[in-house]
């Protein structure tokens, strides 16, 4: 008899859930690049008023993170344990997100009110459908190669949705806002969240969950207790936060840079690309780049050494983009598409990582927590993308940022630079420090997959 890890996954399935992640790779990086320019520039909200916003919202995500992923641990449906979420899931996360940018033009007071409701919110439905979806890919098979191939193309579909949001992102606003910027981001929105529902409901129909669930005896915190103890997954989670915080702070601060630090007025400079279009659009290519790269690696490369040359990869290049000229376009963007490749390197072994390690504590510990495992990772990668849009906010409101003037001090300009670039490239080397003290390579994960699948036979 064939073992168990040995049933290979077709591409139907794979395609079918890497498409999830186009969804929320579109959804995060629309409010990644245009959640703080909205309130901040278009909205007048003050931006540190902004940024706490995005901070406290990360405080939500320590308790609903964990508990959505221990409460889809212990969910038993016809449909499996996190798939349900995927199917009622979807619309909630749709109307929520594209609810943030409803109501443009109200007083700054109110719209910061607004703002904490309907981002909470849309936070909270993000959570409903992305842990149970990053949960399922730990019982999509329990081949940590055969993960590792599914992994690589949600990681595609992932850096898809920023080739999308370069291409077509800043073009929709342009067009569909006919002049109004503030209507352009919410119909744009709008569009996203159509599209996301649907690529959700694909990953729902088209995956498969094959890790049959055991009973769980212990408490949720109980669980919460084993994986913070857990150094492989303390190891991950800090270079996560740390390599996401760099690319959240670029992003949130990259429509301020180009419109004030570059001057750049929108004009598009490459077929109906501006220069933040073409920016976000060499990110993710470089992204799509780095995952193929890094999915090809693997097989003869620790995943801990291709996510450190990633790492020394992005920082290095966000060091370069500093130096250039402010109005080489072109050096810039090749140096954007390496910082991209450096990326995809770090995200494509971070997420393939996350499920080696549910595994790993179920072959230590005897708890089956997937759910939980991957909840407390995503809510990793969260942290980094609250600290990292928060940042700009802090630093361009002690720098002297004013959305009422045409023109910004110098010191203002200094803030948007280092928010740009220097704080991001420092964030890098303690992410390469960190995941240095991940210890489970390829022998350790062969013995784990081949005495967990010898277990779940015996109780088969």
């Amino acid at each position: 008899m064939a073992r168990q890890s040995d049933e290979k996954i077709g591409l139907r399935e794979k395609v079918g859930y890497g498409v999830g992640d186009l969804a929320s790779g579109l959804y995060l990086n629309f409010f990644g690049v245009f959640l703080f320019y909205y309130f901040v520039d278009l909205g007048s909200v003050a931006p540190a008023a902004i940024a706490l916003m995005l901070l406290l919202s990360k405080l939500v995500d320590a308790f609903t993170d964990p508990m959505m992923g221990a409460i889809a641990d212990r969910t038993r449906t016809r449909w499996g344990r996190y798939r349900p979420y995927l199917l009622f899931g979807a619309l909630p996360f749709g109307l929520f997100g594209a609810a943030v940018f409803l109501f443009p033009d109200m007083a700054p007071g109110p719209m910061l009110v607004y703002a904490y409701v309907t981002y909470g919110l849309a936070m909270l439905a993000y959570t409903a459908v992305n842990v149970p979806y990053g949960g399922l890919l730990g019982t999509i098979s329990p081949s940590a190669s055969e993960r590792s191939s599914v992994t690589a193309y949600r990681m595609f579909f992932s850096a898809l949705s920023g080739i999308l949001l370069g291409l077509l992102g800043t073009t929709l606003i342009r067009e569909l806002g006919g002049g109004d910027e503030a209507r352009g981001i919410l119909l744009t929105m709008t569009c996203i969240a159509l599209f996301g529902t649907f690529c959700i409901w694909i990953s729902f129909a088209t995956t498969k969950e094959r890790i049959p669930p055991t009973e769980s005896h212990g408490s949720i915190w109980g669980d919460v207790r084993v994986l913070v103890r857990t150094g492989p997954w303390l190891a991950v989670a800090a270079a996560a936060i740390l390599g996401v915080l760099a690319i959240a702070a670029r992003f949130a601060s990259a429509k301020f840079f180009f419109k004030y630090v570059a001057g750049d007025d929108g004009t598009p400079v490459f077929a109906f690309l501006d220069r933040l279009g073409l920016f976000l659009t060499a990110l993710a290519i470089g992204q799509i780049s780095g995952v193929v790269l890094g999915n090809y690696l693997r097989h003869g490369l620790e995943k801990r050494t291709i996510i450190i040359l990633g790492g020394a990869l992005k920082c290095s290049g966000i060091l370069l983009f500093y130096i250039l000229p402010l109005d080489a376009v072109w050096p810039q963007t090749l140096i954007q598409l390496l910082i991209g490749v450096g990326f995809g390197l770090l995200m494509v072994m971070s997420f393939s990582m996350f499920t080696d390690i549910a595994e790993y504590v179920d072959w230590k510990s005897g708890l089956q927590m997937t759910g939980l495992v991957v909840a407390a990772s995503v809510f990793a990668v969260k942290v980094g993308v609250g600290l990292g849009s928060a940042v700009p906010g802090f630093v361009m409101e002690l720098t002297g940022f004013d959305a009422s003037a045409p023109t910004q001090s110098e010191s203002a300009l200094v803030g948007i630079q280092l928010a740009f670039a220097l704080i991001p490239a420092a964030a890098l080397a303690p992410a390469i420090v960190a995941i240095s003290f991940y210890r489970l390579d390829r022998a350790r994960i062969s013995q784990v997959e081949a005495e967990l699948s010898s277990r779940r036979l015996a109780n088969s």
